[in-house]
């Protein structure tokens, strides 16, 4: 494989850190996206590349995740989403990262004050 810098290793090309759709999109959209999902979340933790959103255990939060990581994996393609149901009551927990920025950008659209992390 031929490559400009001359390294032998793969080149992993990145989505750039951005949303597709508009503030006001966000905005009138916002309870069926990370933001509404963020807001119903136990816990909210910052990591290194994104966020920890720990969820009760019921059948209606899981799907409402589901249907957030659906509708967001096509507008912010950057992002990744593990989604860890463990058995009985425990909660669920969803995990977004990214790239670098990934945690900032989150930080915004949480509207999280930096103090607040």
């Amino acid at each position: 494989m031929d490559r400009v810098d001359g390294s032998e290793h793969p080149v992993i090309m990145l989505e750039p850190i951005a949303c597709s759709l508009t503030a006001e999109s966000i905005e009138s959209r916002r309870a069926g996206l990370l933001p509404g999902l963020a807001d119903r979340a136990l816990a909210r933790e910052s990591t290194e590349d994104g966020y920890r959103l720990t969820f009760g255990a019921s059948s209606d939060t899981l799907s409402a995740i589901i249907r957030v990581i659906d509708a967001e994996r096509q507008c912010c393609k950057w992002l990744s989403f593990v989604l860890t149901v463990p058995p009985s009551a425990e909660p669920i927990v969803l995990t977004l990262s990214g790239s670098p920025g990934a945690r900032e950008f989150l930080d915004a659209l949480f509207a999280v004050e930096p103090s607040a992390r």
